[in-house]
């Protein structure tokens, strides 16, 4: 098994990565200080198998690094902490946490609970090379079709925004959380894409958590609808210097169209040019078009 600790105590950090080398469990192959420096894309880089997430951490708490990462993680979580709070224990496992330790660490309760979770990855990974045999037989299919992860709308979704040059904005966690959410909707069958508030609230609510208030919510929608408008401002620019560049790009062709509206590729084109003076409020871009757009293009990707 492959580990990632996340603890701001470097004694914790070690006295855990003892006992997993110690007793075999596996090797650790990463350690953050902070939840800030965990995301699932250097999770899923590194293979982790089970991550050991401290709750209380200075920068970004045990439980706000699980909403970060959860729509596209895959593996265990074990949370380590002082608090016995039987509310934020219970928002705990809410978010998908296989278990709870608390501190002082008890190497026996550790080594006990780090071995469940290794024996329950091991049958799951015993099951799908089961299923993976029997397919192999002729003539005998399993009726069901493993879904595409989340993980992989996700990786997909980061491809196209690196191709729209917009990987790096802000507003790309929040279109990759939309891009989620409708993944999700559609494999619990439903097809049509919602008001993008009530998206914006169900992301918002998943990053702020049960307790967060109904202000709260609204001052992050608010926030969150102007990263992705920027987001789109700085794509639309993109786009629009490659069509100067060579209109006859695929790039350019291919999603000038799909992602916008013609007119507005067109009159940037010309912004850009210097033919027109430059817009002080330049016309809101389109984001239902563009998630539909996002979406469709992450979907053929994982399809293919």
């Amino acid at each position: 098994m492959r580990f990632f600790i996340v603890d701001d105590s470097p004694a914790i950090r070690a006295m855990l990565a003892n006992i997993i080398e110690d007793q075999d469990f596996g090797t650790v192959v990463g350690e953050a200080e902070d939840g800030s420096e965990v995301y699932s894309d250097i999770l899923e880089a590194k293979d982790i198998d089970i991550l050991l997430v401290d709750l209380l951490m200075p920068n970004r708490d045990g439980l706000e690094t699980i909403r970060e990462i959860s729509p596209s993680f895959t593996g265990k979580v074990i949370m380590i902490s002082q608090v016995e709070s039987k509310e934020l224990i219970g928002e705990a496992y809410r978010l998908g946490v296989d278990y709870y330790i608390t501190k002082p660490l008890n190497k026996l309760e550790v080594s006990s609970v780090i071995k469940k979770v290794c024996e329950n990855l091991l049958l799951q990974k015993s099951l799908v090379d089961i299923q993976r045999s029997l397919n192999m037989i002729p003539g005998f299919k399993t009726k069901t079709k493993t879904p595409k992860s989340t993980l992989s709308i996700v990786g997909a979704g980061k491809d196209i925004l690196f191709e729209l040059g917009i990987i790096s904005e802000s507003g790309n966690k929040d279109l990759l959380d939309l891009l989620c959410i409708l993944y999700e909707h559609e494999q619990n069958g439903v097809k049509e894409i919602p008001p993008l508030k009530d998206l914006f609230e169900e992301i918002m609510k998943k990053r702020l958590g049960v307790n967060a208030s109904a202000a709260e919510i609204r001052k992050e929608v608010k926030a969150g609808e102007q990263r992705v408008r920027r987001a789109l401002q700085q794509a639309l620019e993109h786009l629009a210097s490659l069509g100067l560049t060579d209109y006859s790009n695929p790039k350019f062709e291919h999603f000038s169209s799909s992602f916008f509206d013609y007119t507005q590729v067109r009159m940037k084109m010309l912004e850009l040019e210097g033919k027109t003076e430059i817009c002080a409020n330049p016309p809101r871009s389109n984001i239902k078009k563009f998630m539909q757009a996002l979406y469709m293009e992450a979907r053929k990707s994982i399809n293919s």
